[in-house]
């Protein structure tokens, strides 16, 4: 593979990482505070990209009853414009997924909270199939597509060299990514309830005799998560022209959740480089040239789980996660 090539697949792997962080975030910030895996984290990023594609549609509609065609406002947009054509989409799909992540913790998981771990596990997947199945009742599993939610200009592509192409729309993917991302670092390390967060974390029972609200917290923590994951929904749909589907909750959630574990579970830097590293992983196995008759792409949804293995091999915690005996 010539250098120009491995960068051109540093660059899918990147724009791909963005979106298994986005959703990696959310496992990683529930299972900090409560030490539970909720595996119906990656259908609430089905629904977020469902939020985006009947938000997408209204937008087109009025679009075109206003006369702009396409929603093209500008003939040569830049970054920000795009990002604002975009915005009530995410917001939407943030604030709806968040109310769905607060109300899957309260009904489901709260009334659990001192049960043995094994019965929260049972009720996660039970969640996940519910709201998997509730889509396929709600949408039918008819296969949709986001409309064009970005202006006309940004349909193209930065061509660096001949063999190294940047997409416009992939661009914004990744910069709307590190937004939402350093948006929730700032929330954790230097606000009120980012510190609160941290404390319940850190002992929940201590932090409730400071005064903390931990059920509120807890609560907070899922909708957070919950946003980021439908915010995940929305720029994956309407950027990458991806497939939405009932099931897509599962294919994308169960990467996330390697990516998580990769990074160490629990860590927030660690979700972020375990989504990164998942990203670049498929972006290079799915551009290897074939080997004979083996070809390196059929593999691409194995790699995950191989790289979690040899991650766990070396490192049981994950690569920035930390062992913490548990106390009997």
């Amino acid at each position: 593979m010539s250098f120009e090539l491995i960068i051109q697949q540093i660059i899918i792997g990147i724009q791909l990482g963005s979106i298994y962080a986005l959703i990696a975030l959310g496992y990683t910030m529930v299972y900090g505070v409560l030490r539970l895996i909720n595996f119906a984290h990656g259908d609430v990023f089905m629904l977020g990209a469902y939020m985006g594609f009947y938000v997408a549609l209204f937008q087109d509609q009025w679009a075109k009853q206003a006369g702009i065609p396409a929603l093209a406002y500008t003939e040569k947009p830049d970054l920000f414009q795009s990002l604002l054509t975009l915005l009530p989409a995410i917001v939407i799909g943030m604030f709806i997924c968040a109310l769905i992540g607060w109300a899957i913790e309260r009904i489901a998981y709260r009334p659990l909270r001192k049960a043995p771990r094994l019965t929260s596990l049972i009720t996660a997947i039970g969640i996940s199939l519910f709201l998997s199945n509730g889509a396929q009742l709600l949408f039918t599993s008819q296969v949709r597509f986001i409309p064009s939610v970005v202006p006309s200009g940004v349909e193209g592509t930065f061509q660096l060299s001949q063999n190294i192409v940047i997409s416009k729309k992939l661009l914004i993917l990744v910069v709307a990514s590190a937004l939402l991302m350093g948006l929730l670092w700032y929330i954790v390390q230097n606000t009120k309830l980012g510190k609160a967060m941290r404390a319940v974390s850190h002992d929940t029972d201590a932090a409730a005799l400071m005064g903390i609200n931990t059920d509120g917290i807890i609560s907070f923590t899922f909708a957070l998560g919950a946003a980021l994951a439908g915010a995940g929904g929305v720029l994956f749909g309407a950027l990458t022209s991806a497939k939405i589907f009932p099931l897509l909750g599962l294919q994308m959630g169960l990467k996330a959740f390697v990516a998580a574990v990769v990074g160490g579970i629990g860590s927030i830097p660690g979700a972020m480089l375990g989504g990164l590293l998942m990203g670049l992983s498929e972006a290079f196995v799915k551009g290897a040239a074939p080997i004979g008759s083996f070809e390196p792409s059929r593999w691409a949804e194995a790699v995950a789980f191989l790289l979690l293995i040899i991650v766990l091999l070396v490192r049981p915690a994950g690569l920035l996660g930390k062992f913490a005996p548990e106390k009997v």
